[in-house]
């Protein structure tokens, strides 16, 4: 399974457009520090790719990377598809820049699937120009490509709606649906490696925990350093938790799970407020102590 890291950024990007704070300022000063919408795309097999996530970034993100560019005919593409975690704008909006498409598939589970349709109005505004094939996701695992040698599978990790579908209905629960978000579990069949992605964590769970037991390679959540971040750098009232990130350091943090894993572990969805945007900060140094990594973007990672 050959997997490549589109982006590694939180919403609006590393710089964000309309911010200066010392994370952007120093990004476009260094554009060796410039990360876009954290995104991933998966080799299903040799026809068929899917991105995990469509950013604001989808365009420029596939014409830098070799094999999603189009060709050899004028308009074949290898793009199958996309595997979508949640409904938030950072991780759909490049749905639309798919218009082109002469049709593609959305992988993604039944709130978000709603949300998209009934609240962004995705499928009518989109019928006009393409074919779009919105299937459910869920659990069990559901062969992905031709060739059916990728699995796909879900590990619910939040109920937190996007802002746009905050006065829907209520889910059929009454509590919240954990489906809002989710982490995607890819394995490979011929050879059982596989993958967890989870750009947005709110809950280390049992089923979490088990996911990530299992798995050869973790991308997580590495949206702020700690949960304080965001009131400490004025971006917010609520901590990381609160905004539905689980931090990385402190007692609340993923690093102290992730230590103890097998697997291959890196952090993606930096906030542009999180040190780890400068490669020079000395949080890194932490981050390599304890056995982790940052993921970068362009990075191939082949399971």
């Amino acid at each position: 399974m050959l997997l490549q890291v589109l982006g590694t950024a939180a919403g609006g990007g590393l710089p964000q457009w309309n911010c200066a704070c010392p994370g952007c300022t120093g990004a476009r000063a260094h554009p060796h520090r410039r990360r876009r919408h954290a995104s991933l795309a998966l080799r299903a097999d040799e026809d068929h790719w899917y991105l995990v996530n469509a950013t604001p970034d989808i365009g420029d993100q596939i014409e830098d990377s070799d094999a999603l560019r189009p060709g050899p005919g004028h308009r074949r593409t290898p793009l199958a598809g996309v595997l979508l975690t949640d409904a938030e704008l950072d991780h759909t909006l490049g749905i639309a820049r798919l218009r082109e498409a002469g049709g593609f598939t959305v992988h993604a589970t039944a709130p978000v699937r709603t949300a998209l349709r009934e609240r962004l109005r995705l499928g009518e505004i989109l019928a006009p120009y393409t074919r779009v094939d919105w299937l459910p996701l869920g659990p069990g695992p559901q062969p992905l490509g031709g060739e059916g040698t990728v699995e796909l599978s879900t590990v619910p990790v939040s109920a937190k709606r996007p802002r746009y579908a905050a006065g829907g209905p209520p889910d059929p629960d009454g509590a919240g649906s954990a489906d809002w978000v989710v982490a995607l579990r890819l394995r490979e069949t011929t050879t059982g490696r596989s993958l967890l992605y989870a750009p947005a964590l709110a809950h280390w769970s049992d089923a979490f925990q088990r996911a990530v037991d299992e798995a050869d390679c973790v991308i997580v959540d590495g949206t702020f350093w700690d949960d304080d971040e965001p009131v400490r750098t004025g971006i917010s009232r609520k901590t990381a938790t609160g905004m539905g990130h689980l931090p990385i350091s402190g007692p609340r943090g993923t690093a102290r799970h992730l230590t103890r894993a097998r697997a291959r572990c890196l952090y993606t969805h930096l906030n542009n407020t999180n040190p780890l945007g400068d490669p020079d900060a000395e949080e890194h140094t932490s981050l390599r102590s304890w056995g982790l990594e940052v993921a970068a973007d362009r990075m191939v990672i082949e399971l």
